[in-house]
């Protein structure tokens, strides 16, 4: 890795050092505050992130405790230790502890006054919520649930948007130790139902459409046969947003308008909780679904409390004044991330309809109006503005961003230089990785931690995580299987469902007995720094080299002319070098010929190795991606290696649900092929 400093204005290299902390980040950090507490009251002296993480792991018992303390968790019971087993699976965490993850969420009576919510549509006008406001409709909507017939274990569901609406419903749903899941308004009946059934809802909240950029969107009939598909649920409730009206629900708004004033202490609503054991059902998320039913990833009250109050002020420096921006559905965890803004007082902006409508900036200009201290934005995202020429200089003084955080696929090092040549150098860019399974990051920056380009600055705290072998020992340089080799509290409480714990067994655990094996290749810098190389199970094994996607992406995608690619590598059966192919959606007016082909090869030979050259070059109209934006390797390649669609991918799954059919085309055509070959 470069330990150069990057020059604005010229290319960054990886490695090459784009933000460092400012001299005064122990005074004016969260996790600077933390370090001088730890001192202060545990006699604990670091003076890095790596002692910090190092002891994070090593004393888990200590590390976890202190942030239960720090934060001040409101704890029904006290705990009778802070980690009484520490196996995988079955680590027991704060065993006898009782609280809720909704006494940390509506803020401090102080807080009353203070922005909580800012929602953002392109269905209706913007809605605003202090947290005085937002504690009124979080008991009101409570009542309304108990009204409902809710009582704690039960499910309730929503197919709904993000919206202030749906946060509220979240909030009075955990207040009464019954358990959220979710699903965004985009996602087919299939992929709902698929999802939904699995929890036997009593609750089903929806929205009968939205407006989608210029385009209106009804979901009345979707509604119609999601309800007939789930026969447990009792109720369905309208959140009535926007003109449409799904048939035959009860109003929202009618329902809270009918709850009774709520108790009061100093004017102050006040929302009844149900205290509930560490591990009790908080939410289920649920995995992508690309290749199967999707798991159903249960996540307890206190796990996703410590985690997200942990994650939020020490790795993304949030306090008391933030706002949070972060562009997201409600299926995905970032969702989850998201609202926990709250947990550390600070304020979120929810925003529902087309990310890239009017154009590219309308998110930029979102961040403007409402004074977003912290944004997130994907690497596509990024990178799309990048390429369209986007240019943020003449609002940089605008703007209130400290910190843009990106997840979900690897930014390449342009995209690091974009953001700071556009934002300039005291903006952090934090770029990580984690998952939906444990809902946060596993890896990511820390305001104590330059940032490298193409690189991710560190492990998070409490994250014991390292790069293995096949055989099971650590390395460092090459590519490696993510694992996690200590437990950790926002692990899965289970999948529903799975009473024996064979699948969540299966699922993370059968690789290496007793480690979590998360399914990402990812590579360690002996710095600690890393990049991921993209999911294992879809590794290319090139004449015994393994090789990541992620860094096929970044040469090929950079190409101009090409707007996204996919990668796959079919093996010989033989024991052959197999096939690589290379698919690639193209730009409007550009043909995939053959001076682009040689382009392709050259820059692959040159800028990673003559093992990345593919043997074929196809063009696809849109690379097929699921609903949270990944590109789907190993659908595609199962395909091609002879399985039908409907085993290996649902079209509810799909972002665009026709776009594996020409990977089907392409697959019967090449068996036609090679039949005829072999006459």
């Amino acid at each position: 890795m470069s330990a150069g400093r990057w020059t604005p204005g010229t290319p960054a290299a990886q490695g090459d050092e784009v933000w460092a902390p400012p001299p005064d980040v122990l005074e004016r950090s969260q996790v600077g505050r933390y370090l001088a507490w730890l001192a202060r009251t545990r006699g604990h002296r670091f003076t890095s992130h790596d002692e910090l993480w190092r002891w994070s792991v090593s004393d888990l018992d200590g590390f976890w405790g202190s942030v239960w303390d720090y934060f001040q968790v409101q704890g029904r019971m006290p705990a009778a230790t802070v980690l009484a087993d520490r196996r995988m699976p079955g680590a027991q965490w704060f065993p006898g502890a009782t609280l809720s993850y909704v006494d940390h969420a509506l803020g401090r009576p102080e807080d009353a006054d203070l922005v909580a919510v800012m929602g953002r549509s392109q269905t209706r006008e913007d809605v605003d919520l202090t947290f005085g406001q937002l504690r009124e409709q979080v008991a009101a909507a409570r009542d309304a649930l108990q009204r409902l017939g809710v009582r704690r274990g039960d499910r309730v569901v929503g197919y709904v948007p993000n919206i202030p609406e749906t946060l509220v419903a979240f909030l009075a749903t955990a207040s009464l130790g019954a358990v959220w899941a979710g699903c965004a308004t985009e996602f087919g009946p299939r992929a709902v139902i698929d999802r939904f059934a699995q929890v036997d809802p009593v609750v089903l909240l929806v929205v009968g459409g939205y407006r989608y950029g210029s385009k209106d969107v009804d979901r009345t009939a979707e509604v119609t046969q999601i309800r007939a598909a789930l026969p447990t649920v009792r109720h369905v409730v309208d959140l009535g947003y926007g003109p449409w009206r799904a048939p035959d629900t009860l109003s929202w708004r009618e329902l809270l308008d009918a709850a009774p004033e709520p108790e009061r202490v100093d004017g102050l609503a006040q929302v009844p909780t149900e205290a509930v054991p560490f591990d009790h059902p908080l939410v289920v998320l649920f995995s992508s679904g690309t290749t199967g039913q999707p798991k159903a990833i249960v996540h307890g009250h206190g796990g996703i409390l410590l985690e997200h109050l942990k994650n939020h002020a020490l790795s993304w420096d949030m306090g008391p004044g933030d706002r949070m921006l972060w562009f997201s559905t409600t299926a995905w965890m970032m969702w989850n991330a998201l609202v926990s803004s709250l947990l550390v007082r600070a304020g979120v902006v929810m925003i529902d309809g087309n990310p890239l409508w009017p154009d590219l900036e309308w998110q930029w200009r979102l961040a403007e109006e409402t004074g977003a201290t912290i944004m997130g934005a994907s690497p596509g995202y990024l990178m799309a503005c990048r390429k369209e020429g986007v240019d943020l200089r003449d609002r940089r003084d605008r703007l209130a961003l400290r910190m843009i955080g990106s997840a979900g696929a690897p930014l390449p090092p342009e995209g690091y230089a974009w953001v700071t040549e556009q934002l300039g150098p005291d903006v952090q860019l934090n770029v990580g990785s984690g998952g939906t399974d444990v809902c946060s990051g596993l890896v990511q920056n820390s305001p104590l931690v330059p940032v490298w380009a193409g690189e991710i600055s560190a492990r998070c705290l409490g994250a014991d995580v390292h790069a293995w072998s096949e055989s099971g020992e650590e390395v460092v340089g090459q590519l490696g299987e993510l694992v996690i080799t200590s437990p950790m509290p926002s692990m899965p409480v289970g999948f529903w469902g799975d009473d024996d714990g064979e699948r969540l067994r299966s699922t993370y655990f059968d690789h290496y007995p007793g480690v979590w094996r998360h399914g990402d290749w990812i590579v360690f810098s002996p710095n600690g720094s890393c990049h991921v190389a993209g999911r294992s199970d879809a590794t290319l094994n090139r004449g015994g080299v393994r090789l990541g996607t992620a860094e096929f992406y970044r040469v090929v995608e950079s190409l101009p002319g090409i707007a996204d690619s996919l990668v796959v590598h079919l093996e010989d059966p033989e024991g052959g070098n197999g096939h690589l192919l290379l698919l690639v959606s193209l730009d409007a007016g550009v043909d995939l010929d053959d001076a682009l082909r040689s382009t392709i090869a050259r820059e692959l030979r040159t800028a990673l190795s003559p093992r990345h050259v593919p043997d074929e070059v196809l063009r696809l109209p849109v690379i097929p991606r699921n609903l949270t934006g990944k590109k789907l390797e190993l659908p595609v390649k199962r395909i091609l290696q002879g399985r039908p669609l409907e085993q290996v991918a649902s079209r509810d799954s799909l972002a665009v649900p026709d776009a594996l059919d020409p990977v089907v085309a392409l697959a019967s055509s090449r068996r036609a092929r090679d039949k005829e070959a072999d006459r």
